[in-house]
Order: structure tokens, then sequence, then C-alpha cells
């Protein structure tokens, strides 16, 4: 459902957020090695996060990426989704329509719709901190 710019955005979020959580900034190849993408999209993608205020890019011998580790908490999916994709994913019609809403449904309308909410609720309700943990601790992973 997201874009593949969004889903990288994801992971680098949630990779920078497991480093800062230890104490670490860390630099553009790293983060495109540990989220298997390339390098110049990986640049592209942390600076539209870096625009939105979601991580802090450190310039100088000793900088790199990183997010306040106060700050972990209270970013949430949807900050992220909405940096990268904006909110059509929450709004949009399941078939690309212009016009489908309540009185003028798609095929898929209502059905969508549900999935829809479940997502903006799910990414609304979800801190980079819970993803960031289960990365920590092994419970989760960013590639095969």
């Amino acid at each position: 459902m997201f874009s593949k710019a969004c889903e990288y955005g994801i992971r680098a979020t949630i990779y920078i957020a497991m480093q800062s959580l230890q104490g670490n900034r860390v630099n553009l190849k790293d983060i495109s090695t540990e989220i298997d993408s390339p390098v110049a999209f990986t640049a592209k993608i942390l600076q539209q996060l870096a625009k939105n205020d979601i991580i802090k890019s450190v310039k100088g011998p000793t900088g790199g990426f990183q997010i306040d580790k106060k700050d972990i908490d209270s970013i949430k999916l949807i900050h992220i989704v909405t940096a990268i994709d904006g909110d059509k994913i929450f709004n949009g019609c399941g078939l690309g329509l212009k016009e489908c809403n309540e009185d003028l449904p798609c095929p898929v309308h209502f059905q969508f719709k549900e999935i829809r909410d479940n997502l903006k609720k799910m990414s609304s309700e979800t801190s980079i901190y819970e993803l960031a943990t289960g990365l920590e601790v092994g419970l989760t992973f960013l590639k095969r």
C-alpha cells in the first residue's frame, strides 16, 4: 500500500531510531546497506525526512543522521507516511478515481474505506520507539 520510497523511509527511520537509542549517529552508506536501498535513493528519502523534522542531519566528520532520544516515542508511523507519500493513502479512492465518496462510491469504496481507516488508526498509534525496540531485541527485522 505504501510507495517504495515510503517503505524505505519507514525502514530508515526505524534503523536511525534504534541507533539513536544507543547514542549513535549513522551515515548514509550504513543506512542504505541496512535497509537494502540504493544510496542515491536513500539520500533523497533522508532529505525528505529531515525537511519534515522526523530525523536530524548533522554535518561534519562526526556527523550523520539521528533522532533525539526524547522525540523517538512521539514520532508516529503516520508522520513518515505523510512526509513521503502525503495523505492520499488515507483519503484516496481504492481504484484511483478522482471523485469517489459515500454518495458516488466506486465498486470497492466501502471495503477500501474500512482498510484505509484501519491503516490510519494503526499508523497514528504506532510509534517509531515501539518499532525500533522490537528491532533492537531481535523480534523484528529490516531485511532478509
